[in-house]
């Protein structure tokens, strides 16, 4: 007769060991194998968030270089603007006293012609 594979509880005891082992190493490895896959998803997340705020910081640094230069130049434009104002005012007041002089000038010669006129009346 062929022999049995369990001839005593020792026999059991040993398969029921072997097979508790195997189950805990599958379990362990597939445990292992879904940690390190969700490790590399973190990773890779991780490094999407850092080229995303990279690529953040980017946009900030030149929006700061934008708005310094729009700053510089609306000081600039300021400053053009003020200048305009300062000689459209000069050449205002340039063009009234010139009109005053001009209204001057006219009400002197009226004065010398009513002076001729009235001078040249009397006379005859």
């Amino acid at each position: 007769m062929g022999k049995c594979m369990f001839e005593t509880s020792r026999d059991i005891l040993n398969w029921v060991l072997a097979v508790s082992t195997g189950t805990l190493v599958f379990f362990l490895c597939w445990s292992l194998y879904y940690f390190i896959a969700s490790a590399q998803r973190i990773l890779r997340l991780v490094k999407q968030v850092e080229r995303s705020v990279v690529k953040a910081e980017a946009l900030i640094d030149l929006a700061k270089e934008k708005i310094n230069s729009s700053a510089s130049y609306l000081a600039i434009f300021g400053e053009l603007l003020k200048r305009g104002v300062e000689y459209a005012k000069d050449r205002q007041q340039r063009h009234k006293r010139e009109k005053v002089d001009d209204l001057e000038d006219m009400v002197d010669e009226i004065k010398k012609d009513l002076k001729k006129s009235t001078g040249k009346k009397s006379k005859k």
